[in-house]
């Protein structure tokens, strides 16, 4: 194994470490934020380090501190199981990371013969793990609500299961019919398969190709992900709070995070098999690779306005209202991240422009290559999430059997017409 190939595999390992959980504080901030704008009121604009409060996204480290340090507490009347107990939420978070781990977050770095892979677990069948291990995450609920030893725990964890074996088969059905439109189950394939245009002018998303099992993977996604409408599984005005009733401190966090893990999760396999992935519309890697000058100049082109923006939305949303009492350290933290976002945008210009002046056969122009891919599959996946963030404080949760009724009585058979169609035109029609 070479050197490079190392390298490779420990910076796809870190950097889907990374998406996964140092996004949970950034994911819970954003529900909080969206959630305020959406009830039009503030959100968390208090808690700080040494005056900075980054918008309230340092209330989420407080959270993670607070449940820490929390005592952990055992209910007495779970006298045996109680390591199946502990074990549970484990299953839950563990089961959402390693689902994670098979996502493509650019294409394969090519430099003479050999190939790297921008993925964690680079495996053929990385759609076939998703699914095998996504759902192994129910489990978890089952254990924790029926070793709770509470009816409504028990309750939470039936729920469940006929939740999973309601949407997984739609969702298995719609996946399959993506699978038999790309001719492959690799995620990477299936990413270059979209990268392609349909009579010279639309692009091959999966989305436009798709719109149906797009429609029937998401809706069969979110319950997966036990969000809102369909968080019957934790009912507080049914069910206390279902299967998280007993827990408490870091036993409760693992079934938490494992819930922002499972909804980044789903947004990447949103993104990946309906949206482009990591390739931008009418771009392949290959001409990327051919015309680096090009994107190297429209990078340093879009970064100055998307700087002024943001500053300026920066300073939009750091004022504080009159009737709001202040120490005034929101002045200082405005003008000390105003010099720290300039001087990100200056070193990616320079950057930027190193790139352009790159020769034709240099080594580096796959690595900036796979740079701007990562960057575009991260900005799709914070806006996938985003939309889940959306329609949780949107949309009622539905009744139970609103629920079972949906996936029975119409995702099931509307995935079963749409691989029958998908067959007749890729078989029959080619």
């Amino acid at each position: 194994m070479s050197g490079a190939t190392i390298f490779f595999s420990i910076f796809s390992l870190i950097l889907a470490a990374l998406l996964a959980l140092l996004t949970i504080p950034v994911l819970v901030w954003l529900e909080r934020r969206v959630c305020a704008l959406i009830q039009d009121r503030l959100g968390p604009n208090r808690t700080n380090i040494y005056g900075f409060r980054l918008g309230g996204v340092v209330q989420s480290f407080a959270d993670v501190v607070k449940l820490l340090f929390k005592e952990e507490y055992y209910p007495s009347h779970i006298s045996y199981g109680r390591w199946i107990f502990i074990l549970a939420p484990i299953i839950t978070f563990a089961s959402a990371l390693l689902a994670f781990m098979v996502i493509p977050f650019a294409d394969d770095i090519r430099m003479g013969s050999e190939s790297f892979p921008i993925c964690a677990l680079p495996i053929e069948y990385g759609i076939l793990w998703y699914m095998a291990i996504s759902s192994v995450g129910v489990t978890g609920m089952v254990l924790g609500g029926w070793l709770s030893h509470n009816k409504y725990s028990l309750l939470g964890a039936l729920r469940a299961v006929s939740q999973m074996i309601g949407y997984e088969l739609a969702l298995g059905l719609g996946i399959v019919s993506m699978i038999a439109t790309y001719g492959t189950v690799n995620l990477n394939e299936m990413v270059a398969w979209q990268s392609t245009t349909v009579a010279s002018v639309i692009p091959a998303w999966g989305v436009l190709i798709q719109p149906l099992a797009a429609l029937i993977v998401i809706t069969a996604l979110f319950v997966e992900t036990n969000r809102a409408p369909f968080s019957v599984v934790e009912g507080e005005s049914e069910i206390v709070a279902g299967v998280f009733t007993e827990y408490s401190a870091m036993k409760f966090a693992m079934f938490f995070m494992g819930e922002y893990v499972a909804m980044n999760g789903a947004s990447a396999i949103i993104v990946t098999l309906f949206f482009g992935g990591y390739q931008l519309p009418w771009v392949s890697t290959e001409w990327m690779v051919e015309h680096i000058v090009t994107v190297a100049v429209l990078f340093m082109i879009v970064i100055v306005p998307f700087t002024r923006y943001f500053i300026s939305w920066m300073r939009r949303n750091n004022r504080v209202r009159l009737t709001v009492s202040t120490d005034g350290g929101r002045d200082f933290e405005t003008a000390v991240l105003e010099k720290a976002i300039v001087l990100f945008a200056v070193v990616a210009e320079i950057l930027a422009l190193t790139v352009a002046f790159l020769p034709s056969d240099s080594e580096w122009i796959p690595i900036a290559v796979a740079i701007v891919q990562i960057f575009v599959f991260i900005v799709k996946l914070m806006i996938f999430n985003i939309f889940f963030i959306v329609v949780r404080w949107t949309l009622p949760r539905f009744r139970y059997d609103q629920i079972q009724i949906l996936g029975w009585k119409y995702l099931l058979p509307l995935s079963l017409v749409n691989i029958f169609v998908t067959a007749i035109v890729v078989v029959g029609v080619s």
